[in-house]
């Protein structure tokens, strides 16, 4: 309890929070590199997750061939990248982190097109909706609450795993935690993991606020509630 205390005392010194190396630019850093590597795993992952829930094909092989790359430690895929020509930069650690992103926003927007109510996709394909039209019009906005969930749980995991560019000599909150150890500061140590708790809690709450925003299904819940509310109020008030 005592080291905890120590750690939120290192925190609240504004020592800690200046210069090159301070808390400031190291979360700036951390920041930088999840947003990268998320926005990176859905421009790749988020096509082709939506492609093959959309064709009915390919899926299970392409989530199977992606959930083997989760089993990999990210440290190991980021050891190797060291060796290739990209070296200690930090695109070594972004491509780490990336296909560390991939497999759950891959899952999660497969199988969020495959839970799609088929009786929905007839009646649309009666109405005389092309391909295109139907999965960007039904199919798409109905998959959207488990599309949103896979990218929330890739952003929580890579803004706790992000910590790994500080054995590449990158930047983020992981030099805290490294630096601490290398001081054989404790309290250092301490407020560098509760800097990446807060953050992943914090990175949590902002997707489960826009998991809500954008589902279709919940507004739609809202509206008949509200126009039921309305019934109420306009039968109660005649």
């Amino acid at each position: 309890m005592e080291t905890f205390v120590d750690g939120i005392a290192w925190l609240f010194d504004s020592a800690n929070w200046q210069g090159p190396n301070g808390v400031a630019v190291r979360l700036v850093e951390h920041v930088w590199l999840t947003v990268a590597s998320v926005l990176i795993a859905c421009a790749l992952a988020i096509p082709v997750g939506l492609w093959l829930g959309h064709i009915g094909k390919g899926g299970a092989l392409a989530i199977n061939v992606s959930n083997v790359g989760r089993a990999v430690p990210v440290f190991a895929v980021l050891s190797i990248l060291i060796l290739t020509p990209l070296r200690f930069s930090v695109w070594s650690t972004i491509i780490a982190l990336v296909l560390f992103a991939i497999p759950p926003v891959l899952t999660n927007t497969y199988v969020g097109m495959r839970e799609v109510d088929r009786d929905v996709v007839d009646v649309a394909r009666g109405m005389g909706m092309d391909g295109g039209q139907l999965l960007r019009v039904v199919e798409l906005p109905l998959a959207l609450p488990l599309l949103t969930n896979g990218v929330r749980l890739a952003a929580v995991q890579v803004v706790a795993t992000a910590t790994i560019a500080a054995l590449v000599g990158g930047g983020g909150l992981g030099r805290i935690i490294t630096s601490g150890f290398g001081r054989r500061d404790l309290p250092q140590i301490v407020a560098g993991a509760i800097l990446v708790g807060v953050l992943a809690l914090l990175v949590e709450g902002l997707m489960e606020l826009v998991q809500r925003r954008f589902d279709p299904l919940r507004r739609a819940r809202r509206a008949e509630s509200r126009a039921g509310s309305d019934a109420v109020a306009a039968v109660t008030g005649s």
